[in-house]
């Protein structure tokens, strides 16, 4: 009698069973990683402007804190993005007649805001509060990177929940004294760990990991 299966078949049904098996984690483990690749998270794509803005110039060379432009990032939700009429305080003086800022000039005489695009775009679902995190010693460079070395700005972290979760667990290597907090250039004088975990505790920082923290 002939036998009811070949040779080899027990190896092509251990292989049939190995692929259906691994294919569904190998989807999911692309998946996941696929979510933390620079190009889902859109870190290092530079974000072109309608006004060009050197973060160099402004930051480095003039030495002009965050703070001047981004006016609300200590009391408010929102860092704030600066008026016309701020950039006009200078700009009326100083390259007042540069062709290269001719677009600000001609928003200036007609009262139309300049259309900035967001380079650091969270989700809808997503609350994230900027006067809570810098008044807890929170530096800017934390989130946004050295934006005095940036002739455009490009975001550098991935934003990703991971990401924000593993500064909620543990926050101590990013905190600075509030002197210091919009200060890129910054380099703490001892140990950032036992600098940060001192922090923590004369600021009071107990960052939440609850759901509701972010999505509410």
């Amino acid at each position: 009698m002939a036998p009811l299966y070949k040779p080899g078949t027990d190896t092509v049904l251990r292989s049939l069973a190995l692929l259906a098996l691994g294919t569904p984690a190998v989807v999911l483990a692309g998946l996941m990683l696929g979510q933390r690749s620079p190009l889902v998270t859109g870190q290092y794509e530079a974000v072109p402007q309608p006004l060009q803005f050197d973060h160099r110039h402004h930051t480095a060379d003039e030495g002009i804190d965050c703070r001047y432009c981004h006016t609300t990032v200590m009391v408010s939700a929102h860092a704030g993005i600066p008026p016309i009429e701020l950039c006009m305080g200078c700009h009326a003086q100083v390259w007042n007649e540069s062709p290269l800022l001719e677009p600000l000039r001609k928003a200036s005489f007609d009262d139309v805001p300049i259309a900035w695009r967001s380079v650091h775009r969270l989700p809808d679902f997503v609350y994230f509060n900027h006067a809570i995190h810098v008044n807890k010693g929170v530096g800017c460079v934390t989130c946004h990177g050295r934006v005095d070395e940036m002739a455009l700005v490009y975001q550098v972290v991935p934003l990703n929940m991971g990401w924000c979760l593993d500064c909620h667990r543990n926050p101590s290597p990013h905190l600075r004294p509030l002197e210091h907090v919009t200060d890129v250039a910054w380099k703490p004088k001892e140990e950032p760990e036992a600098l940060g975990r001192r922090l923590a505790q004369e600021l009071d920082v107990h960052p939440s990991v609850e759901c509701y923290t972010c999505h509410r």
